[in-house]
């Protein structure tokens, strides 16, 4: 309906600030005419309900040529001391390109939301940044006649999930063939060093008949991905179209982003923004693959001095960043998918690099073998033990636990010298992949919900060996009993749990 000043004070009874909302929706009546009003219910993420007033229309933007964007944007009961619900609202002609300031559902985050503070902000300065924001990054596209098929297909899908009716284990995908989902496909999300790193090393390794590289970058290809464009690896493919990683057995997640972050926080929420744009879209096309959180979203030098140590010397080509184990419990939380199949990379790679030094440097063979990193990435990770060495433990007694103590934080003091470069750690993906793909039923240290595991009551992903197989983690292996070692995993966990908790999902 157009707006009318009598029916809404009707419609706005139960608003808490009636006389403010309408006031200011005069206004924006007055410089936006086309839009119209209406109230329908709104579904939360909680699945609870409630009607609320909403309007719809479009915004104009300047991309080169003029076009109109449609936008719908939804006015809490609280209004205006609560920010609008934004969305987009394309046309099934249109297609929705995930970005920074936009999500795989349409959904809307700007930097004016997340500061919404009454009286400075109002509705209308709230579009002009919306509008700014979509002149740098246009938010929709046109598609072709098929795509547009897919579109009504994938927008009748993301109503369903506002009207909190989706069914994740429905096995109807969208986009690809009957034939793909019988292959071992993997897509790597994120063309950056690590993304292409990964493709590499699981193409070295022949893990997958089918490896996709999905470049969420702007622009033509560029740099190694356009290198891998021009030399054609047997069996890779590179697209920007989410409806490529379709029936993928493996997604990993490589991409990260720094933003216009200030603090520690602001770099760790920058990447939920980010994520919480890709993850839909991956559940969406691939509703039963396992997720395999790489991402490692990497610090300045001036953010990581300033917000951790002081580093009196910084590696080169290491990755400084925010650990894998809050991003994994991310990706879990917004995909919807069983804690088995969200895994994160964890300390894999380290746990192979201790058995090495261990048995080549040390000549320690034996214990290698039962040696695990577990933990949390980075300064706090913790050496351990399988119980079945806890046998030879209690036989040889406490002179030779000492001394397996001693080795151990020898091997320790050279793990540390050893950095996380993007190679590495694309080696240690491949490795990974390779055990899921092929269900091998082997153990790796993998970052995995820990709740339940060593009086840890908090949701929070920990490396610990796992059991990986075509369903993700299949169980946790027991680990020797350490007083020690269980007081320091409490203590990640802790730290994890209450940098989660500040984060807005």
């Amino acid at each position: 309906m157009a707006f009318s000043e009598e029916v809404l004070r009707k419609q706005l009874g139960k608003y808490k600030f009636r006389d403010l909302t309408i006031e200011e929706l005069k206004n924006v009546n007055k410089t936006y005419p086309n839009f119209t009003f209406s109230m329908n219910t709104y579904t939360f993420k909680d699945g609870s309900q409630k009607d609320l007033l909403n309007f719809s229309g479009t915004v104009p933007v300047k991309y080169g040529n003029s076009y109109n964007i449609p936008i719908r944007l939804w006015i809490l009961d609280s209004h205006p001391f609560a920010p609008p619900i934004c969305f987009l609202k394309p046309t099934v002609n249109m297609g929705i390109s995930v970005g920074k300031h936009v999500d795989a559902h349409g959904r809307i985050y700007l930097p004016y939301l997340q500061n919404w503070s009454h009286p400075k902000s109002t509705v209308i300065g709230l579009i002009r940044e919306m509008i700014a924001k979509f002149e740098e990054e246009l938010p929709l596209y046109s598609l072709s006649s098929s795509d547009a098929a897919r579109q009504s297909e994938l927008l009748s899908y993301i109503a369903k999930i506002t009207a909190g009716e989706t069914d994740l284990k429905s096995k109807s995908k969208i986009g690809g063939s009957k034939n793909e989902g019988c292959i071992n496909k993997i897509t790597i999300v994120g063309a950056g060093d690590l993304g292409i790193a990964c493709v590499l090393a699981v193409a070295a390794k022949g893990t997958a008949d089918k490896v996709v590289l999905l470049d969420l970058s702007e622009g033509a290809a560029k740099g190694g991905t356009m290198d891998l464009d021009i030399f054609a690896l047997p069996n890779v493919e590179i697209s920007k179209d989410f409806s490529a990683l379709a029936d993928s057995k493996v997604v990993v997640l490589t991409v990260n982003s720094l933003g216009n972050a200030q603090t520690y926080l602001d770099v760790i929420q920058s990447n939920v923004d980010l994520f919480r744009g890709i993850i839909p879209a991956i559940s969406h096309y691939s509703q039963n693959t396992v997720l395999l959180v790489a991402s490692h979203p990497a610090l300045s030098r001036t953010l990581f001095e300033g917000f951790f140590f002081t580093v009196t010397k910084i590696k080169e080509n290491s990755v400084l960043g925010i650990k894998v184990e809050v991003m994994t419990y991310v990706s879990w939380k917004l995909s919807g998918f069983p804690k088995s199949r969200v895994i994160g990379v964890g300390a894999n790679l380290d746990t192979e690099r201790f058995r090495n030094i261990l048995a080549n440097l040390l000549k320690a063979q034996v214990l290698a073998k039962d040696a695990w990193i577990i933990g949390e990435q980075g300064e706090d990770k913790v050496p351990a033990w399988t119980s079945c060495n806890s046998v030879a433990t209690q036989t040889e007694g406490m002179a030779a636990h000492n001394s397996r103590e001693t080795v151990a934080n020898r091997a320790m003091e050279v793990l540390k010298g050893k950095g996380q470069r993007s190679w590495s750690v694309g080696l240690s993906v491949a490795d990974l992949a390779d055990s899921i793909l092929k269900d091998k039923r082997k153990v790796h240290s993998v970052s995995t919900l820990a709740k339940g595991c060593c009086d840890i009551n908090s949701e929070v992903f920990l490396s610990l060996p796992c059991v990986l197989g075509t369903n993700g983690v299949i169980e946790m292996v027991k680990l020797e009993e350490d007083p020690l070692v269980q007081e320091k995993l409490q203590s990640s966990a802790g730290s994890i749990h209450d940098l989660q908790q500040q984060l807005q999902l």
